[in-house]
């Protein structure tokens, strides 16, 4: 076996990252226009209004809104296949329970299609990218309210009728896991919780009305075209166990739930015992109505999506803790970590794929892998980004050993922040990923121009052989 001749080979942002321009458009505002990007180690604050004279990143982040034709075309100098971008849901319905949508966003993605299309590069969409309105959170507490089932539909509808013919794939929820499994989870949910507030079953609320929102969303979207091909979107923090103490390993299992979780939902169609199971653990379940079951079952996916950084060590023994995308993560003395301490495990990588097809069956997707990494300009002008290349290629090995030695069907590989973009866990724009560097910094200071990294010539030849040369 070896990767298909059509493999989708790209890059991925989101909007409240890449986009900037958050006034413009009849754009409203999102949760993340409202956080400040950490400084000097202090993490980022999340403000109840838009405070004068403070900078927040995503207000400028590195102007995709404005610069989208260039980017697009450095993509496909690149020979992109796909570019998953994201829509932002401020831009398309400014307060999110509006019953009209708001013309100037729906053009917008009109003008970033035509971009795509001139170089006939395939749109990969996510509907929800950490990024909701704000007003959501004010009026009506966010996805903690069954109402919100409805204002997400609502949106969704429109854009896959708006687009039903320019676009085929599409995710609902970026990294939908993350619900569970951050103690605050205000990117993925717009939620923060309460002083007394019963957080088990809260967070069993708020993942519900968001699995009953993404199958909802793909039960409308193949009336509306049914080549729609949909795909959940995992949060995937590989886990080892830290002995060959059985009780380590049920530790691995614990961490794993709640993927599982969202992933048996969006899959399979139910609750399954893995779900019960971690009700069971929570001492609580999910409020749902009679029909819920039913529009679940009705309401699968096509395929599985999934991001992958780093992995994990737990265990009952002492473990140093380090960082991760979203988390904290079990220190493992055979790897070595980033610059953020994200620790470097390309094997992790097969290894997931393998757990994830074997468990599923179906189609998988990369949809985010890269580094982060301090990229300097050279006096000359250009990016030495070596780390990066090194990063990249044994994390495409290890992706190529997954289908070719142990037969697992990935469909495609989108590298995270193919341009650069702020970060969403530091805020910071100094955190760097992309194969495209943006003259933009954490002071809000800089020219905005493009330069192009040596990670952008060597992924370049990569898509180009289809991976035969890394």
């Amino acid at each position: 076996m070896s990767l298909r001749k059509d493999f989708l080979w790209g890059g991925a942002t989101a909007a409240n990252q890449v986009e900037g321009g958050w006034q413009e458009g009849g754009k409203g505002i999102s949760i993340i226009d409202i956080e400040r990007g950490s400084v000097h180690g202090v993490k980022r604050v999340i403000d109840q209004e838009i405070l004068p004279d403070v900078f927040y990143p995503s207000h400028s982040a590195t102007d995709f809104y404005h610069h989208y034709k260039e980017d697009i075309a450095l993509f496909a100098e690149m020979g992109f296949k796909v570019y998953r971008f994201s829509i932002a849901w401020t831009r398309i319905f400014p307060n999110g329970d509006e019953t009209e949508p708001n013309e100037e966003g729906l053009a917008f993605y009109d003008r970033v299609l035509d971009e795509l299309e001139k170089y006939n590069i395939e749109p990969l969409v996510t509907i929800h990218h950490y990024e909701m309105p704000y007003h959501l959170v004010k009026k009506y507490g966010s996805w903690r309210n069954r109402e919100l089932v409805d204002f997400a539909l609502r949106y969704a509808k429109v854009i896959l009728r708006r687009y039903q013919h320019r676009v085929k794939y599409w995710l609902t929820f970026n990294e939908i896991n993350n619900a569970l499994t951050n103690p605050r989870p205000w990117h993925q949910a717009g939620i923060i919780y309460a002083e007394g507030e019963d957080q088990a079953q809260t967070k069993l609320n708020v993942m519900h009305h968001q699995l009953l929102a993404s199958a909802l969303t793909i039960i409308e979207g193949r009336k509306i075209n049914p080549e729609f091909q949909f795909g959940c979107m995992l949060l995937y923090p590989k886990t080892y166990a830290q002995t060959c103490n059985p009780e380590d390993q049920l530790m691995v299992r614990e961490k794993m739930l709640p993927l599982y979780y969202c992933a048996d939902v969006q899959v399979r169609g139910y609750y399954s015992n893995t779900c019960t199971a971690y009700w069971d653990r929570n001492h609580s379940q999910p409020v749902m109505k009679p029909l819920d079951e039913n529009i679940l079952r009705q309401g699968t996916v096509d395929f599985i999506s999934f991001s992958y950084y780093f992995s994990s060590v737990v265990g009952t023994g002492p473990i140093e803790q380090t960082d991760g995308n979203m988390s904290k993560a079990g220190v493992n003395p055979y790897l070595k970590a980033t610059d953020w301490g994200w620790q470097i495990d390309p094997l992790g990588l097969r290894l997931a794929l393998n757990d994830l097809y074997d468990r599923y069956q179906i189609p998988l997707f990369i949809v985010e892998n890269g580094l982060g990494a301090r990229d300097e300009v050279t006096a000359e002008g250009t990016i030495e980004d070596d780390y990066r290349i090194s990063y990249l290629k044994e994390h495409i090995q290890a992706m190529k050993d997954a289908v070719e030695k142990d037969g697992v069907d990935v469909i495609g590989y989108t590298s995270w922040g193919c341009i650069d973009l702020v970060s969403a866990g530091t805020g910071e724009l100094r955190k760097r990923y992309g194969f495209i560097y943006v003259d933009q910094h954490d002071d809000g200071t800089g020219t905005q121009a493009r330069l192009k990294k040596q990670s952008f010539y060597w992924y370049q030849n990569v898509i180009k052989t289809n991976g035969e040369e890394l």
